[in-house]
């Protein structure tokens, strides 16, 4: 018979704090917490955003930025892609709340702090956060820097197609396409045939040159990885090819190019790496590598860019996407450029350097976009999302580390390796039992005292006891 669950009444006035509801057995955030701690997160924070609050008394106190940047972290490991979704669950886990440093009596931030906040720290604070979880993997040897890899991916703006407007008229997408189609004789009432008349106009072109979202102008109209079009932004990271680790994250407008300012990204990666092993060197620490290649796909390939990155002495590793290019109308350095990254692209090495790109770029977009809620945008505008994006990045190095010191990354690993031993633990059980009733089955001594064979349910015992009184099988004793 079901029993319905009672209602919730009320109980005791008081509860002690050790009859609370503990929380789940993994203790990841408080694993996590221990990993901050060792970095001395807290501090540092607090001093990069120190200029930024007032030193007076007056007015409520303010919200800690440790604090705000914790949330974003729960966002990207719980995949909460709202920062309304971050703020529900935030008050509502005991785990989290003790992660945060937040009372039962205490009410966490609510969402609209996070705009507040946002907006007050600037995009150089952002980076500092980066950093600090980069030095943290430098200290562990996680960052080595030898081998750079640069890649980008698309992410959904918050924005639609249909709100665009033509930036010299200011006449809505909508009405222009609906306009077209009554002079081209199609009922401008019926929206479905308004919207086939639109897919199948001929010299149909969405230029941004010419339609802007007047809701979000730095989102662009592009092709998302299946062809369809969208208003789409550009994420774009830079990751040590033999950690995983990223070095550099950042999100671009949709209709930049891949060879659009690569020159000075490159250049900023290298001496990212060259400041960590000066800091490396001084502290007698683990020393990254001089970076040595840079590994991309064929949307990087530009002869000028080649020759700009080969003359700093890094090795570019990037297939030409023409087969047929005329390298005899190059100048020498042009030849001697694209002669350089034909054959590194060829090489053994190159080619595993190009295995290892897909590998570590792939999997960071995999878990920054699609496990960690950033796929779908639901801020709006290029500063606020490269700061929503920068600490999502560095959530995703703060798990590499995790990984390194626990086994675990994320909460969802750690959900599963509770489950993991608890299944190994019924299978070890199961064996046990397994082997017990072999024994039990076999031994003469044991089946006379304990088991009555006109009663025992396993037909197949008494015919074992014969054979061994026969004689035929060895119990081995």
């Amino acid at each position: 018979m079901i029993r319905p669950q009672r209602k919730v009444q009320q109980g005791e006035f008081w509860v002690a704090r050790n009859d609370l509801a503990r929380a789940q057995a993994s203790r990841f955030y408080d694993k996590l917490d221990e990993t901050l701690e060792e970095m001395d997160f807290g501090a540092k924070v607090h001093g990069f955003c120190a200029p930024l609050y007032s030193s007076g008394e007056k007015g409520r106190p303010p919200i800690d930025p440790v604090v705000y940047f914790k949330m974003l972290m729960v966002g990207f490991l719980e995949n909460l892609p709202s920062e309304r979704a971050i703020a529900a669950r935030c008050g509502d886990s005991l785990m989290i709340r003790r992660f945060l440093g937040y009372e039962l009596d205490e009410n966490t931030p609510d969402h609209s702090s996070f705009t507040v906040i946002r907006q007050r720290l600037t995009q150089e604070v952002y980076q500092s956060v980066f950093d600090i979880i980069l030095e943290g993997l430098r200290r562990h040897g996680l960052l080595r820097g030898k081998n750079l890899g640069i890649d980008s991916s698309v992410m959904e703006a918050n924005a639609s197609l249909r709100a665009l407007e033509n930036r010299n008229t200011g006449e809505a997408y909508w009405e222009y396409v609906r306009r077209l189609a009554a002079e081209a004789g199609v009922d401008a009432q019926d929206a479905a045939a308004v919207r086939r008349f639109d897919k199948q106009r001929p010299g149909r072109k969405t230029s941004n040159q010419e339609w802007v979202n007047p809701y979000d102008r730095d989102a662009k109209v592009s092709k998302a990885k299946d062809g369809a079009t969208d208003m789409l932004y550009k994420p774009e990271n830079i990751v040590d090819l033999d950690t995983g680790a990223i070095l550099n994250a950042e999100v671009r407008k949709a209709d930049e190019a891949d060879t659009e300012g690569l020159v000075e990204r490159t250049i900023a990666a290298v001496e990212l790496v060259e400041a960590i092993r000066e800091e490396s060197s001084m502290g007698g620490e683990p020393v990254p590598a001089a970076t040595e290649t840079l590994t991309a796909d064929k949307g990087y390939y530009c002869v000028e860019d080649l020759e700009a990155i080969q003359e700093g002495g890094i090795q570019t590793i990037i297939s030409d996407p023409l087969s047929n290019r005329r390298v005899d109308k190059l100048d020498g350095s042009g030849q001697a450029a694209v002669s350089n990254a034909r054959l590194s692209a060829k090489s053994v090495e190159g080619k595993e350097l190009l295995r290892r790109r897909g590998m570590h770029i792939e999997r960071s977009f995999a878990h920054i976009l699609d496990s960690g809620g950033m796929r779908r945008a639901t801020l709006r505008g290029q500063v606020n999302l490269d700061k929503r994006y920068k600490i999502a990045a560095a959530t995703y190095n703060l798990s590499q580390l995790m990984r390194h010191h626990f086994g675990i990354g994320t909460s969802k690993q750690a959900a599963a390796s509770v489950l993991r031993g608890l299944f190994e633990l019924l299978l070890a059980c199961l064996e046990e039992l397994s082997a017990f009733f072999a024994v039990f089955r076999l031994v003469p001594d044991i089946h006379s005292h304990f088991l009555n064979p006109s009663a025992h349910p396993f037909r197949a015992v008494p015919s074992n006891y014969r054979r061994l009184k026969s004689g035929a099988i060895s119990t081995g004793c």
